[in-house]
């Protein structure tokens, strides 16, 4: 929503929204004291004209007010389980109060199996989400521009090593074509240029697709691009990108390498890299890997942590077909909420993902996950034509759906659970629900 710049200093904002004040980072000259601004991934996007921002103030005011009570009335609707393990209801009342609960704690959370201790797990996970980070919901758009990659990825359908894969490349032109649907029809604020790791798009390249995509759209932009060189990616920065899709997928060296990874201490390294340069970081791993135990999983999210992540993306393990996991199994969707309901206990102010991979293996996956404490999620702003192709995993969510139908039916659900969206307009139909 707009904020009213308070002060500036340096390339420091402070924003206010309706009494809360936040601060943003800024490469913006364009903007001064008592303007109205919007910002994305903590930084000032642009500025609004003040003869657009009365109104849509207005609007957003009562409409906070009202989604605010619609959040906390579903959630108190919801019957607080009751637990008999007076250790269990002991921690979950200690982290709903605010403590970080210890290592063995958090892996006693993800070995729960138990249908009322997981119903009371995601019902504090939730509450969480609530008092640390109240009803707002990040809200990207992703736009995956090729499905070529190098790399040979175990459980990947896009791997070098899928021969029956038919594959794509956007031109320049074809992914500013994208990006300015969705931020100019459709009011995205923040973007996720994907694709496999891709040697087609040299570094000169992917900065011409940054400066172009900057150029037609005031948005923060995320690669997603796979491993590139620290020149490259300093590069991509110079040229206006602000966040790096990455994901380590197991922080289990052995598992990474079985997954046919490499080197996974080359990853994390690059991870640090990108966060001292000044990238906004998502990352996380996979839930259900063959082999994969809770410590695993634990050290996965205690290692997201420990990055500084912007945002945690965990995501089930779905076997592809085309590759040799084809027979594993994919982790019951119980286990992935109680993975994104630990990484809320382990990091209380986090942005956790509900990823794309989750929809796919429950239908309903969107909207359990938050309400078990995740509070983003990512709209597909691929051309149609090319969705079913980025087929990373099979029967992929959303890939024959309109770009207009599933933030209609994205909104729906946020309302319906008293969500705000922090990068969609409410010029563009959440206020009215179209």
């Amino acid at each position: 929503m707009p904020g009213k710049v308070l002060a500036k200093k340096g390339n420091v904002a402070t924003i206010d929204y309706f009494g809360e004040k936040r601060h943003a980072l800024s490469d913006l000259s364009d903007f001064s004291v008592g303007d109205y601004v919007y910002v994305q991934a903590g930084f000032v996007v642009k500025r609004i004209p003040k003869e657009e921002v009365e109104p849509t103030l207005a609007v957003w005011k009562d409409m906070m007010a009202r989604l605010k009570k619609t959040d906390s009335e579903r959630s108190k609707s919801i019957d607080r389980p009751r637990v008999s393990d007076r250790k269990l209801a002991a921690l979950l009342s200690s982290a709903k109060d605010g403590k970080i609960p210890s290592r063995e704690q958090l892996l006693s959370l993800l070995s729960l199996a138990e249908t009322p201790s997981l119903d009371a797990l995601f019902y504090t996970a939730n509450a969480i989400r609530m008092r640390e980070l109240s009803n707002s919901c990040c809200v990207h758009g992703i736009i995956e521009f090729s499905n070529y990659c190098s790399q040979r990825c175990a459980y990947c359908g896009i791997s070098a090593k899928n021969p029956s894969l038919s594959r794509y490349r956007l031109s320049i032109g074809q992914i500013v074509d994208a990006a300015r649907i969705a931020c100019k029809d459709y009011g995205f604020q923040a973007l996720v240029l994907q694709s496999g790791e891709d040697p087609f798009y040299s570094d000169e390249r992917l900065v011409e697709i940054v400066r172009a995509v900057r150029k037609e759209c005031q948005v923060v932009i995320f690669m997603s691009v796979g491993e590139r060189s620290i020149d490259c990616f300093r590069k991509l920065y110079a040229a206006g990108a602000r966040g790096v899709l990455l994901r380590f997928e197991s922080s289990n060296p052995k598992i990474y390498s079985d997954m046919g990874k490499g080197d996974l201490a080359s990853r994390i390294s690059l991870l640090r890299e990108l966060r001292s340069m000044g990238y906004l970081i998502i990352t996380g791993a996979l839930i259900g890997l063959p082999g994969q135990t809770d410590e695993d999983i634990l050290n996965d999210i205690l290692l997201t942590k420990e990055l500084g992540a912007e945002m945690f993306s965990f995501g089930p393990f779905l076997p592809h077909p085309q590759t040799s996991l084809a027979k594993a199994k994919p982790p019951p969707i119980s286990k992935v909420l109680a993975v994104l309901a630990a990484a809320r206990f382990a990091q209380p102010d986090a942005k956790i993902l509900v990823t794309t991979a989750l929809e796919t293996l429950d239908e309903d996956g969107r909207e359990h996950a938050l309400l078990s404490g995740a509070n983003s999620l990512m709209i597909n702003a691929t051309p149609l034509e090319y969705r079913k192709l980025y087929s990373i995993y099979p029967n992929k969510a959303w890939v024959e759906t309109p770009l207009a139908v599933e933030i209609r039916e994205t909104i729906s659900l946020l309302r319906s659970l008293g969500r705000a969206p922090t990068d969609l307009g409410v010029s563009k139909g959440f206020a009215n629900g179209k």
